[in-house]
């Protein structure tokens, strides 16, 4: 595929279908028998404590460059899992003698073995091969494999299939279980940042709807939407080869913008710029976060027209009265958190969190009037 990378952290990223192993082409990958197992240090070995492979135990290491040839050759390896916070892989291995099967660091371990288990894995990975995916998958069960298995960059298969834009092997990745906010040891980039960064705006928008967090930060404190909108100011404007770039980006971004302020409450509008499909407003947030620059069209409506028609805003600190307006409609006696007196104001400019709670709040009051008449007369 095209390099698409413009910074340093996603060139260490780039994503090739020509996936080329390390060991000899001259080496069979047909699967071997007879494996030579060597310790050039100690080895603290993980145990594994998960069922799913009962009676394992750790081999008898000797100190120094010494192994016991009792668990010396390896039959081959049955399982695989990343270990904590992703920084490698470490195996289960099936041992010629019979002796039963232990975790075993990676670098403990052949490269050619290994490679014999991780290749199609891999190479699945890297062409974002569905099929080869679900076949995979499908034998996890068997051959102990873990969707999260980790490269030595700490990448997992999501992460390059993200980059790649196939969104049927995300959604293939993810219901098996993926860790969808997984980072990586070389930048702290995740599936997100991915799909931002080689520009999959589909990838992007499908790994929120699966629940990936837009709010996740690289190790330069870069969001997803970050790192686009990084990509997309250094990307030129007016040349006809970088069209289907920018947007591409600008559809990242949408897609990024509408899940990061889906949920996020405008407490007031400030200002305003930009013309046409330009116009952005300068919003307080009523969690207390950065005043931000967003686009009209993540804003509500109603608060919009009112700072178009000229209305100002207040924090409301409670509702303390209720009466009938002249029109017939409910009006509130409203307390602010900025002015000194309350007033009286109509339903509909009142937060209805606001009304519920004085709702509330009489209700409870009738319920304890009535208590304590009960009492009064001996009930």
């Amino acid at each position: 595929m095209d390099a698409l990378f413009v910074n340093q952290s996603l060139s260490r990223l780039k994503l090739s279908t020509n996936f080329t192993t390390t060991f000899p082409a001259s080496q069979s990958l047909r699967l071997k028998t007879t494996h030579k197992f060597s310790i050039t240090k100690p080895v603290n070995v993980i145990q594994n404590q998960e069922q799913q492979f009962p009676g394992t135990q750790t081999p008898n290491y000797k100190t120094g460059n010494e192994v016991d040839e009792s668990y010396g050759e390896v039959n081959k390896i049955i399982g695989g899992r990343a270990v904590e916070g992703g920084t490698g892989m470490e195996y289960l291995i099936e041992w010629k003698d019979g002796h039963a099967p232990s975790w075993v660091p990676s670098n403990y371990i052949a490269k050619d073995v290994v490679a014999e288990y991780e290749s199609p894995w891999w190479t699945a990975a890297k062409k974002a091969d569905e099929n080869a995916l679900k076949r995979l998958l499908e034998a996890a069960e068997e051959d102990g494999r873990d969707v999260d298995a980790v490269d030595a960059e700490g990448r997992t298969a999501l992460l390059f299939v993200s980059g790649l834009g196939s969104e049927a092997c995300v959604r293939l990745l993810a219901e098996a279980g993926a860790d969808l906010d997984h980072r990586d040891n070389s930048g702290g980039l995740t599936a997100l940042h991915m799909a931002a960064g080689y520009v999959k705006p589909g990838v992007a928008k499908l790994l929120m709807e699966l629940g990936a967090d837009p709010e996740v930060e690289d190790e330069r404190g870069r969001t997803p939407l970050d790192l686009a909108k990084e990509i997309l100011k250094v990307t030129p404007r007016g040349n006809p080869m970088q069209f289907a770039r920018r947007l591409g980006l600008e559809g990242v971004i949408r897609a990024l913008e509408e899940a990061v302020f889906e949920y996020a409450e405008v407490q007031e509008i400030l200002e305003k710029r930009g013309k046409g499909n330009n116009v952005e407003y300068l919003v307080k947030w009523k969690d207390g976060e950065d005043n931000e620059w967003v686009k009209a069209r993540f804003i509500g409506e109603d608060l919009v027209r009112d700072y178009e028609a000229g209305l100002e805003y207040a924090v409301a600190e409670g509702v303390i009265g209720k009466r009938l307006g002249d029109d017939g409609k409910n009006e509130y006696l409203v307390k602010w958190t900025d002015i000194d007196d309350a007033t009286w104001e109509p339903e509909e400019n009142v937060d209805t969190d606001l009304i519920m709670a004085f709702e509330s709040g009489q209700n409870e009051g009738r319920v304890g009037d009535l208590e304590a008449q009960f009492n009064n007369d001996g009930l």
